[in-house]
């Protein structure tokens, strides 16, 4: 009865690695292409780097995996790509041309990717504790290394936030006399 667990946990691993996989692999094209985008602007910089770690990532997970002896699901990275394609044909309040509104939307699915990548190597460190196939202090540093990649994604956000949204809330903000408090009915 062991072996059937261990066969049947071997292979929930191997689909939580793949789909993670699948999901690095989006995250690395959208990342690029961002990286591309911004060439030449402050953002272009911090997202080259963040291009590369998040390139380096994927492959510190393939070797997990070749380490815990996981084949790769090659039919899911062709769906991580047309997801990560498809993603570009949301609506952002232009036809044609790119909106500031992509900034903000693509630097979210980042951290959001970025988030669950920290999930994995959490998880991974609870599986290096007892498999010596695995490196506990490599996965400590992956994970740690998300950690500020969040965080620097999150400040680019902010950024690209304020840039689209804060203007806006400047030119339509009403006034409130000096002494009240907003919302407060007038006697």
């Amino acid at each position: 009865m062991k072996e059937r667990t261990d066969l049947h946990e071997g292979r929930l691993l191997a689909v939580y690695l793949n789909d993670h996989l699948t999901g690095a692999n989006a995250g690395v094209s959208l990342i690029r292409r961002m990286a591309r985008q911004h060439r030449g602007t402050p953002m272009g910089p911090p997202l080259e780097r963040l291009a590369g770690q998040i390139a380096e990532d994927r492959d510190s997970l393939r070797e997990v995996m070749t380490a815990l002896d996981i084949p790769a699901m090659h039919g899911r990275a062709v769906l991580g790509r047309i997801g990560e394609r498809a993603g570009r044909l949301k609506p952002n309040g232009r036809l044609v041309s790119r909106s500031p509104l992509s900034d903000v939307m693509e630097l979210e699915a980042m951290r959001i990717g970025v988030e669950g990548k920290a999930a994995a190597w959490r998880s991974l460190q609870a599986i290096a504790s007892t498999d010596v196939r695995l490196d506990r202090g490599s996965i400590d540093r992956l994970l740690e290394r998300a950690q500020r990649q969040s965080g620097l994604l999150e400040s680019l956000r902010t950024t690209a936030s304020d840039r689209v949204f804060a203007p806006s809330v400047r030119r339509t903000r009403t006034p409130v006399p000096a002494g009240s408090a907003p919302g407060a009915k007038a006697a």
